[in-house]
């Protein structure tokens, strides 16, 4: 990400561009000097956004551990570590044949609650006749009425009773809750499945949250939604402020960010860094196809009079095309950039 500029710039000079005097550099070795060649720059300081590295690990957005709470053998697993599937997909089967069984006894039930409901209301409604020409006794009528009552009771427990075996009876077949990726499969066909023991993880990985430690300063300064640069096993990324919570002890906060992941950019638990912004800050910024690099060395090339010479540098942070330069260098002065990458 190219910072924002708030004073000063990069000036590009004219080819016939006076030369600036450089800073003592006794610590800092310089190669012999050469006729100058390349396209003149004169660098500037620089205000960027100043920034901390909160530091974390990039978890990702969704995950789930799979179990089942029947006790059985596992028929099949149908997928294996890696696979993508889609929300609802099976992944795995147990055996639930002892759940056959109940499911006829049920049925039964249901059928026997029935027919005695039936007859109960055989019973009232012919109670309710003879009570209306004066044929029977109140209190027949007020005992066939508790028969209908205790009938219709046992026909919606029995009903009941269906409809938790159903529930049960899901629990003999494992489903992704979500689209996402198969990160263990710790069973297999012919192991046996016991209620709560895991069966399969899966992940979530199209999105990522990174969670990091921040001062309270630095919490009051962002809002859900913010956006900040992060970095995940070394590539650059861009996350959304997802929240900001208090960890307990008041002195730090923990800000949830999240990153976009559909193009499988970033691995799920690799390190991840955030950039939180504190503010401003002045820096020399020079285009990196001006920097040379020979073993760990990393250097620019100085102009100075009518020769150049090779000043070896340390640099900071990349910010696009152009790099930090920490030490070495010092407002003012001209360095040479390659004819080819001028930049614009």
């Amino acid at each position: 990400m190219i910072p924002t500029v708030r004073y000063g710039a990069l000036v590009l000079a004219l080819a016939g561009l006076a030369a600036c005097g450089g800073p003592d550099h006794e610590a800092i070795p310089e190669a012999a000097a050469a006729e100058p060649t390349g396209t003149p720059l004169v660098v500037r300081d620089t205000t960027i956004d100043a920034t901390f590295d909160a530091t974390g690990i990039a978890e990702p957005y969704a995950q789930a551990t799979l179990s089942t709470k029947l006790m059985g053998t596992v028929t099949a697993v149908r997928v294996r570590e890696g696979d993508q599937v889609r929300a609802g997909q099976v992944l795995a089967t147990i055996d639930a044949r002892d759940l056959v069984a109940r499911r006829e006894q049920v049925q039964s039930g249901i059928a026997s609650a029935e027919a005695m409901h039936r007859e109960a209301q055989l019973q009232a409604d012919r109670m309710r006749a003879l009570f209306a020409d004066s044929a029977a006794p109140r209190a027949q009528l007020d005992a066939a009425e508790a028969g209908l009552a205790r009938a219709e009771a046992g026909v919606r427990a029995a009903r009941a009773s269906q409809s938790e075996l159903d529930a049960v009876s899901g629990y003999s077949v494992i489903r992704a809750p979500f689209a996402g990726t198969i990160t263990q499969r710790l069973v297999d066909p012919g192991a046996f499945a016991a209620p709560g023991s895991p069966l399969l993880t899966i992940q979530d990985q199209r999105r990522l949250r990174l969670a990091v430690n921040v001062t309270p300063q630095a919490a009051t300064s962002l809002r859900r939604g913010a956006r900040v640069s992060a970095v995940i096993e070394g590539v650059e990324a861009q996350a959304v402020v997802e929240g900001i919570v208090p960890t307990g002890n008041g002195s730090l906060y923990t800000l949830n960010a999240t990153v976009e992941n559909a193009a499988g950019r970033f691995p799920s638990g690799g390190s991840a860094t955030v950039r939180v912004p504190t503010g401003t800050r002045s820096v020399i910024l020079v285009p990196a196809s001006a920097v040379r690099t020979e073993g760990d060395l990393t250097g620019v090339t100085v102009r100075a009079g009518e020769t150049s010479t090779t000043r070896w540098v340390r640099l900071g942070r990349h910010h696009g095309a152009f790099v930090e330069v920490v030490s070495g260098l010092r407002a003012g002065e001209t360095i040479l950039l390659p004819h080819d990458s001028v930049q614009e």
